[in-house]
């Protein structure tokens, strides 16, 4: 059976990381800190995939610049002092390993920052997978195309080659913005019936679930 995809590109929090849940306490406790009312557990999650500026912006409208940094700072201060607890979803290395060997390319766009992209990649020991990755310090965040864009140009890969898998509409959205296919994680940040209606290929609640999927159909 002929292949549809030659690359794919992953999320990284609530995608491969299971991490959403310690961003949206870490984004309430930010803004608790600066002494501003915290957003809801169902508004921290939703801008997760964001650029942290562009997060609490649009948590915060009203905010100044001077706010919005201080609020960057303090959210920072909250998960820099606990992702060593973090971990990896169930089945992720081995269908990275999985999926490498059957000759997929593999890609990381993020909306963490490129150190922090840097550091988990070198703390879970992933990095040898993915050819390129780019961040939200490096483009536009998502779901502007130009973060997928950037990737498919240094790949040279057309976007119909190409399969986004995560666990956000941003990621979706993202997809769709830049000519790509996506799948669609549901243990992540955005709940299934919001993701639904971007129209991924398939959706899975179970990472070892995408890669049998990716082997079968991709």
């Amino acid at each position: 059976m002929s292949r549809q995809f030659d690359l794919l590109v992953f999320d990284w929090d609530g995608t491969l990381m299971d991490s959403t849940g310690m961003i949206a306490r870490s984004i309430q406790r930010a803004f608790r800190d600066v002494g501003l009312t915290e957003p809801s557990d169902k508004d921290a999650r939703f801008v997760i995939g964001y650029g942290l500026h562009e997060a609490m912006q649009y948590l915060g409208p009203e905010l100044n610049a001077e706010q919005i940094q201080r609020i960057v700072d303090a959210y920072r201060g909250h998960f820099l002092s606990q992702d060593h607890e973090l971990q990896l979803y169930s089945g992720v290395e081995e269908g990275l390993l999985r999926l490498q060997a059957a000759g997929f390319r593999m890609a990381v766009a993020t909306g963490k920052s490129r150190a922090g992209l840097d550091r988990v990649l070198a703390a879970t020991g992933l990095s040898p997978f993915f050819e390129v990755s780019r961040t939200a310090d490096e483009a536009f965040s998502k779901p502007h195309p130009a973060m997928l864009e950037y990737i498919l140009e240094a790949c040279d890969i057309e976007g119909h080659r190409t399969l986004m898998i995560g666990d956000t509409t941003h990621d979706l959205q993202l997809a769709i913005n830049a000519g790509t296919a996506s799948v669609a994680l549901s243990y992540g940040a955005h709940p299934l019936h919001d993701l639904l209606p971007l129209k991924p290929l398939a959706h899975f609640d179970d990472f070892s679930r995408l890669t049998d999927w990716i082997l079968a159909h991709g």
